[in-house]
């Protein structure tokens, strides 16, 4: 009988089923049958998990003779002991008593190895086993727990690994970027990493960490009103019209989403911002102000640098929200020809209002921009050069959902319309440990 049919730990269903089988009085023979393992198996996972109850002995003695002798004295041979030798705590008397008696129970040597079905075990005052599944799965998951913690690595691998991941992210580089680096050199996973982290093991804490920090619970959406359903510039471009739209014209690597980050609630310069769903780069564009005329004019630039053949083939539908700068819709959607007739150089489409997760890839992405440019701070010291600059620095962040790749690095080789853009923009890889995103990052140029 081959009783190897099921493979792997064991689980709660198996225990519940060897429990029932000891209560049935069944055999381990019969009880691994039923759940397709050895009966070695079954009495290796009885006698580990078993639950120990302790004897209620007189004075703690399995001595038959024990209430007899309770007035003994000088048994171990030292004449000048005044204690009563079956409440010493010395020596223990059941090692030089003539009269001792083991009443001791060792019918749990043998199979089942438990007490479970026993019919004195109610009034027993012996040393027990008995075997409960759910007892002995916490038991499992306890020691299975308990074995994975503390650190398992050498301290010397342990200096090295702290050294380097303390210097990186003190440059404000994520740990996840880190670890796509440096996975050859880490001893670690990293998940390990993180709980060495949450531990107190390495000299960097999840303060240090910025995405260990919590997150605003999101508010509940609201309806649209049906007022600013009906405004002129949402007609037809509705994020519903381009969810339309994405079934029957576009794909997925054609969207681009737009939005625009204030530094503080005051007229000044904005940024522009534009990510590419199918590689994740991350176009910056610093604005003198947040009026519709500058969006423009960043659309014009990046018609004259390249064309309007490649701007319509880099940017041939837009997703954005519903703020005052994009409202000039024909503005940003058309372009004179040579003629001086107006054509379609893009399609614009706004999200709900309050949906701000309709274009979740670069509302997560402006995270990467508050790492250098805290909220409320000012961005009119800046200049173009200085976003590019961090432009660059945060194209160059390796992350998990992107295959441990950073977005420059997914840019395909034989795109020349995406390398003539980043030609156009001065953009370019960042060697890794370099990535710097820390407000100083302006002061090292």
């Amino acid at each position: 009988m081959n009783y190897y049919r099921n493979k792997g730990q064991m689980d709660l269903s198996d225990r519940l089923a060897i429990e029932t089988g000891i209560h049935n009085k069944d055999s381990l023979k019969k009880i691994a049958k039923l759940i397709g393992r050895h009966p070695s198996t079954v009495a290796h996972e009885i006698k580990k998990n078993r639950t120990y109850i302790h004897n209620t002995y007189y004075l703690g003695k399995d001595c038959a003779n024990a209430r007899r002798t309770n007035v003994v004295h000088h048994v171990c041979g030292d004449l000048e002991c005044e204690s009563i030798c079956c409440e010493c705590k010395v020596f223990d008397c059941q090692m030089f008593c003539e009269k001792y008696i083991s009443q001791a129970c060792h019918e749990f040597e043998k199979a089942p190895y438990v007490c479970n079905n026993c019919p004195k075990k109610k009034l027993c005052v012996k040393d027990k086993y008995v075997y409960s599944a759910k007892h002995a799965d916490a038991a499992v998951s306890r020691r299975r727990s308990e074995s994975r913690k503390g650190v398992r690595i050498s301290d010397e691998q342990k200096l090295e690994m702290d050294e380097l991941i303390t210097r990186l992210v003190k440059k404000g580089q994520p740990l996840t970027h880190i670890y796509a680096e440096h996975e050859n050199e880490m001893p670690v996973c990293l998940r390990t990493l993180y709980n060495y982290i949450d531990d107190g093991e390495l000299t960097i804490r999840n303060i240090d960490l910025r995405r260990k920090t919590g997150y605003k619970q999101r508010k509940k959406g609201r309806q649209p009103s049906l007022g600013f359903a009906n405004m002129e510039f949402r007609q037809c471009r509705t994020y519903a019209d381009f969810e339309y739209a994405m079934k029957v014209k576009y794909t997925e690597d054609e969207v681009v989403e737009m939005d625009t980050v204030k530094g503080v609630r005051e007229q000044g310069k904005r940024l522009l911002t534009m990510i590419f769903r199918k590689n994740n780069v991350m176009l910056l564009f610093l604005m003198p102000d947040g009026k519709a005329e500058s969006e423009k004019r960043v659309f014009d630039y990046l018609e004259a640098g390249l064309g309007i053949e490649v701007f319509r083939r880099l940017f041939p539908v837009i997703l954005t929200d519903n703020g005052s700068e994009f409202k000039k819709v024909d503005e940003l959607e058309l372009t004179p020809d040579e003629d001086g007739f107006l054509v379609y150089r893009t399609s614009l489409y706004y999200c709900d209002p309050m949906a701000s997760w309709q274009k979740g890839c670069i509302e997560k992405n402006h995270e990467f921009i508050r790492y250098a440019i805290p909220k409320k701070k000012s961005l009119n010291p800046y200049n173009q050069d200085d976003i590019t600059l961090l432009m660059n620095h945060i194209n160059s962040i390796k992350r998990p959902g992107l295959g441990n790749k950073s977005p420059y690095e997914l840019v395909e080789e034989g795109d020349n319309d995406f390398h003539e853009l980043m030609k156009l923009l001065k953009m370019h890889l960042i060697p890794p440990d370099e990535v710097h995103l820390m407000p100083d990052l302006f002061f090292e140029k």
